[in-house]
């Protein structure tokens, strides 16, 4: 997700502080307060006045279940190897039993909402949809409505915190949409738009170093290696440990909005001309919403790379796991929460990549309770969610502010970092650094590097959250300066691990896309972002759960940090990524790009790229904030042997 509110309250804390807001007694003593949803950016010296009484609302009211602090502690105790509860984890049909909503607190609510004079437009296991006017609204949530400029634009918010009667008895955990701030997600990588191809210009390397830029200037004193055309599956399996494990009887899930028309065809061919296993019958399969909206403003067409990114990459890392994609109906947050719902209630996959996000500026604690719910009913369920970190690096460049991502910076998933791959010949590791890049164009003269080297360009999102407390599994692992770094109590600091993300070292995909001179055809280009990095660690995760005896490994970030902290396990079990792999003056490549993106016709761009330059953030030994605890080293998947 890439556009959330802005939210300056810090989450509360439910049981075990994790970041899961919930009803608290108001001043009314006859009301409960729904912490959260009263947005920061509204502010009294934002105040535009009072909302039209006959606008409209259209809300969604979040169920808390029979207990939510159950629930959250039920979730950390079979996620926490050192539990003895650690791995019970329950049936979709148990989780629901246990700790889902009541019919009497479902007919209660709605009871509640049809009085005060909204219409209810949809109930299922997590929320209740409404509309109705803004006087309706005000009357069920007791707060008025008031216009706030925010960003040079006028949106609604509530002028004081929701709250619910105190007769429900907590059966309601959040509402949101009582804002009109936009709640739109973006896809977390470096993605051509697929309505027109786009093509790689080379010249390449086919492994990391084996063709020299030797008429190029050098760089850091010495000449330096083209950019790879893209690693495929053999390679990534070989980097990160994968041996003989494929995956089999592990389920993944791929979550996105919309659905490319062509993934089927695509992977396949894929596939087939890279060498992985051909698809078997029903091994890829889509779940996907009966009708899309906001296709426009969430440029739909933009989404289709993406999830052939995605698929492409676990396929490529775990071959026999079998994927599911599950499909947004739009970008905004309700449809996307819906979709992870979906694999939760239907219990879809034991592991979920998610490759979208947006900066926790934008993020609310009214959707992030919506969100932390679910994430907490797959871990009953042995379901474990992996989002990307960003592609911004500490998000100044683009936001003016350092801040991490959401729903990465969430206690309750694994936030995945990035890193740049060299993999030499034969398939061989030869080094990671952390995914940070700094960009310098060819002189006129072609004799040196204009400005080099250079500005900013991308590089792998992490560093400590403003708004989630620190949770358990990262006490005394994470530096103490990282955790608080933004003065005060320890906060969560991401990403938790990491893989290949770098574009300038990243994966071949390949898509059918719209040819300039018309028509479609199929095509390969090289593609990076935490957008890569999620998958492949979500692939990586499956060899594991295969090592594991196809037992589910749930919420991973205990399991993550416990192999992390034991001498036991050792360098065999991670790479230390660092910014200096091989202790020289600097990392570069060259890279050769079509000015317009597919053929000659307006020209060639040539250009070096620096690695491990991740604007503020520093890889350096042990846990950092670009990479996390580091990235699956060949012992990872057989550590979870059983």
């Amino acid at each position: 997700m890439r556009s959330k509110r802005s939210t300056g309250a810090v989450l509360l804390a439910g049981a075990l502080a994790l970041g899961t807001p919930v009803a608290h007694a108001s001043t009314d003593p006859g009301r409960d307060t729904l912490l959260g949803t009263r947005p920061a950016w509204a502010t009294a010296g934002a105040d535009a006045g009072a909302a039209a009484d006959g606008s409209r609302v259209s809300a969604r009211v979040y169920l808390a279940g029979r207990d939510a602090a159950g629930l959250a502690a039920y979730a950390k105790a079979v996620s926490d190897p050192s539990s003895t509860s650690y791995g019970k984890f329950l049936s979709a049909a148990r989780t629901r039993a246990r700790f889902g909503a009541t019919a009497a607190q479902v007919a209660a609510v709605r009871t509640w909402l049809k009085d005060a004079g909204l219409t209810v437009t949809g109930t299922n296991r997590h929320y209740i949809s409404v509309t109705g006017e803004v006087t309706d609204a005000e009357r069920a949530f007791g707060t008025q409505l008031h216009n706030y400029r925010k960003d040079g634009h006028t949106y609604r918010a509530p002028a004081k915190t929701a709250s619910a009667p105190a007769g429900l008895n907590g059966a309601v955990l959040t509402v949101t949409g009582l804002d009109t701030a936009p709640h739109v997600a973006t896809h977390d990588d470096q993605l051509p738009p697929p309505d027109t191809v786009f093509r790689n210009a080379g010249p390449f390397s086919s492994s990391y170093g084996s063709k020299t830029a030797s008429t190029l200037p050098d760089a850091y004193g010495t000449k330096i290696p083209y950019a790879v055309r893209g690693y495929t599956g053999g390679q990534l399996r070989a980097a990160y440990g994968a041996g003989s494990r494929t995956g089999k009887g592990v389920r993944v899930a791929i979550t996105d909005a919309y659905a490319s028309p062509t993934i089927a065809s695509d992977a396949a061919t894929y596939a087939g001309k890279h060498g992985d296993a051909a698809y078997r019958g029903g091994q890829l399969r889509q779940v996907l919403p009966k009708k899309y909206t906001a296709t426009k403003e969430c440029s739909a067409s933009g989404w289709y790379g993406e999830e052939t990114l995605d698929v492409e990459a676990v396929h490529a890392v775990a071959p026999a796991s079998d994927i599911v994609y599950v499909g947004a109906a739009s970008c905004h947050d309700d449809d996307l929460i819906d979709s992870l719902g979906k694999i939760v209630d239907g219990r879809l996959a034991d592991i979920v990549s998610n490759s979208w996000g947006d900066i926790e500026a934008n993020q609310t604690p009214d959707l992030a309770a919506a969100y932390d719910q679910v994430f907490q009913l797959g871990a009953v369920e042995g379901i474990g969610f992996y989002f990307s970190s960003g592609d911004n690096g500490d998000e100044v460049a683009n936001t003016g502010t350092k801040q991490v991502d959401t729903p990465a910076n969430s206690a309750w998933v694994t936030a995945v970092g990035g890193t740049s791959l060299a993999v030499g010949k034969g398939d061989s590791y030869l080094w990671e650094t952390g995914w940070g890049t700094l960009k310098a164009t060819l002189s006129d003269d072609g004799e040196s590097w204009t400005g080099f080297p250079g500005a900013f360009t991308s590089g792998a999102g992490g560093g400590t959250s403003r708004t989630v407390p620190q949770p358990f599994y990262q006490r005394g692992l994470v530096p103490t300066a990282l955790a608080t770094a933004n003065g005060g109590a320890p906060m969560r600091t991401v990403p938790d691990i990491s893989a290949i993300a770098d574009p300038n070292t990243g994966f071949l995909v390949g898509q059918t896309q719209t040819l300039p001179e018309g028509g479609q055809a199929y095509g390969e280009y090289r593609i990076g972002g935490t957008s890569l990095a999620a998958p492949v660690v979500a692939g990586v995760q499956a060899l594991a759960q295969e090592a594991h005896g196809g037992r589910p490994l749930g919420f991973a970030n205990p399991a993550i940090y416990a192999r992390y902290a034991s001498p036991s396990y050792g360098a065999r079990v991670f790479h230390d990524v660092t910014d200096d792999p091989t202790g020289g003056p600097g990392l570069a490549v060259a890279r050769v790009d079509f000015v317009n993106g597919y053929d000659t016709a307006d020209g060639l761009a040539t250009s070096v790229r620096t690695l491990g330059a991740d604007s503020s953030l520093h890889a350096v030994r042990g846990y950092d904030d670009v990479t996390g605890v580091g990235s699956p080293a060949p012992g990872y998947v057989e550590s979870y042997r059983r």
